[in-house]
């Protein structure tokens, strides 16, 4: 590296490759006289091996340790080392695998600590240690969210292959009136006794809620309905207690959390997960354009000799960009600028897309308003008749060149 000019900005580095029970530790030196110093050892993957780890690295007066986001085993060494005050990075190995310059057979651990040493490596975003640990929670909340919706079309299918269409009457097979009737169904209550359980506007379906109530469910599949309504229970039960602690955990961070509520979309339980995910100070990031890359949903930039290829999104954190795409489907239901922007880009875009977009379009003011802590302040843009100002001489043309345009004499004999 030295030979190609490049100048050295840390004098003492560490590169750690990371493996489940072993992790190999290359320590670069630089002398007084310039040359350098080198040292390699192997660590095994227990809590006392990684105290060891620390210790060693500390006794040597190491300013930067790095080392590749491999699984989640870089997590426990990561944790030791910020306990004993050693700055760490955590970089992406799939950049490592295309920085140029490695000719020899030289270990990992050591290429980590020359890229290191030169500057040539970006450290990953790593939340600070409260919501790291908070994202245990919220990531396991995402994970009862989707078997509870799983186990709620299991036990429409069950009703479906039973004779029972419920499902085609009610908007949601998960709403009240519904889930009371399903109850009232497995317990072998009389079709009249359900039709009383009905609220709001199914008051006025009775004859089309009879008919769908009105199946051949046996045995067997009442035996299987009470089983998935029980564990369907049991899992909206551990979800509301989540829920709780997830929002108990938010008072350090209330302030944001309460800006994050002020945009269409969001309700409590979305901001207390977007913070969890980004945390509360945008610094990390420096620029939107970035946070949003981060989140993987910024347009992909593929373009070469003047022409562009594609413009897939890449690669980033898909928690948040799960979370902003319900947010997204959440605010397009809304009277605001996100929902005028959906609207306008359904003209000439698939549903996908233009939820995509109104995301992108989210984050970046999430990074705004927390930077400048100000609430959501909506616009009230015109995005259709932005649209048409642009578009619209456009349009005229290829209307008159293919002959659809009317002319002055046609207007006027049709007013």
């Amino acid at each position: 590296m030295e030979e190609l000019g490049l100048r050295a900005l840390h004098r003492r580095v560490a590169g750690i490759d990371v493996h489940r029970m072993l992790h190999v530790v290359t320590v670069l030196i630089e002398q007084s006289d310039g040359s350098m110093q080198r040292q390699t050892r192997e660590f095994g993957g227990f809590r006392r091996d990684c105290r060891a780890l620390a210790a060693w690295l500390a006794e040597l007066h190491v300013e930067l340790v790095v080392m590749e986001s491999t699984g989640i085993y870089w997590k426990s060494v990561f944790t030791h080392l910020e306990n004993a005050g050693i700055t760490a990075w955590v970089v992406n190995a799939h950049r490592i695998k295309h920085v140029p310059g490695r000719k020899t057979d030289m270990a990992d651990s050591e290429w980590l600590a020359v890229l290191a040493r030169f500057g040539l490596v970006k450290a990953s975003f790593i939340p600070p240690r409260d919501l790291r640990e908070l994202r245990l929670v919220s990531r396991y909340r995402r994970k009862l969210s989707a078997m509870c919706a799983s186990e709620i079309n299991r036990l429409h299918k069950i009703l479906d292959d039973g004779g029972i269409k419920l499902g085609g009457v009610v908007s949601d097979i998960n709403g009240v009136s519904a889930r009371a009737m399903v109850s009232a169904l497995i317990a072998g209550q009389p079709i009249e006794q359900m039709l009383g359980l009905a609220r709001g506007k199914l008051q006025q379906k009775r004859e089309e809620l009879g008919a769908s109530l009105d199946g051949d469910l046996s045995a067997r599949h009442l035996f299987v309905l009470g089983h998935i309504e029980a564990h369907i229970q049991t899992l909206q039960r551990e979800l509301a207690e989540i829920d709780r602690y997830l929002l108990a955990a938010m008072r350090p961070y209330a302030w944001a959390h309460q800006l994050l509520q002020t945009i269409p979309g969001i309700d409590e339980i979305a901001a207390a997960l977007i913070v969890i995910e980004i945390g509360d100070d945008m610094a990390r990031f420096g620029r939107a354009q970035s946070l949003a890359c981060w989140a993987a949903l910024s347009p992909g930039n593929n373009e070469s000799a003047g022409k562009r290829k594609s413009g897939r999104t890449g690669h980033g954190n898909s928690t948040i960009r799960f979370i902003l795409c319900e947010c997204a489907n959440a605010a397009r239901m809304t009277k605001s600028t996100l929902a005028a922007k959906y609207r306008s880009l359904m003209v000439r875009k698939s549903h996908k897309k233009a939820i995509i977009a109104v995301a992108h379009k989210m984050i970046r003011l999430i990074f705004v308003m927390l930077s400048r802590r100000q609430p959501y302040l909506d616009q009230g843009i015109d995005y259709a008749a932005m649209s048409a100002k642009k578009n619209a001489p456009r349009w005229i043309r290829q209307l008159k060149a293919i002959g659809r345009w009317p002319s002055p004499k046609s207007a006027a004999a049709s007013a």
